[in-house]
């Protein structure tokens, strides 16, 4: 490669950065319409915001929740795309595509149980209160 193609493509564009965000919004929009998952995902994140306003948690109490709501719709795009890429390359089966699938499946689920305990520690001590 000539050192004016090399220069000519370490330039900055801001219109090249705004036009690359389309693709990460094509990316969650198949994220949306593929992952069945992400619903149920999504209904806890309202729960849990609705609760965040209901019980007038702290703005650390937030942080805590939006990184974990955060932690598990991340973990299960990243899920997504290793799905998508596995089917791609191994579109037979293969016992390592399986262990492929099911790691990163893992990976949602211990995102899962993180973000529930730290809803556990931040709700229940609240919901008592108010029950008690």
């Amino acid at each position: 490669m000539t050192e004016q193609k090399i220069s000519e493509k370490k330039r900055f564009s801001i219109i090249a950065r705004i036009r690359s965000t389309d693709n990460a919004w094509r990316g969650l929009g198949i994220l949306i319409k593929t992952t069945h998952n992400l619903w149920v995902h999504i209904f806890f994140a309202i729960l849990a915001i609705y609760l965040g306003f209901t019980l007038k948690i702290s703005n650390v109490e937030w942080a805590i929740v939006i990184f974990a709501i955060g932690l598990v719709i991340m973990t299960e795009a990243l899920n997504t795309a290793i799905e998508i890429n596995t089917d791609l390359t191994s579109p037979g089966y293969h016992p390592y595509a399986r262990d492929t699938k099911d790691v990163a499946a893992g990976a949602v689920s211990i995102a899962i149980i993180i973000a529930g305990i730290m809803g556990l520690l931040i709700f229940l001590p609240k919901v008592i209160d108010l029950c008690f």
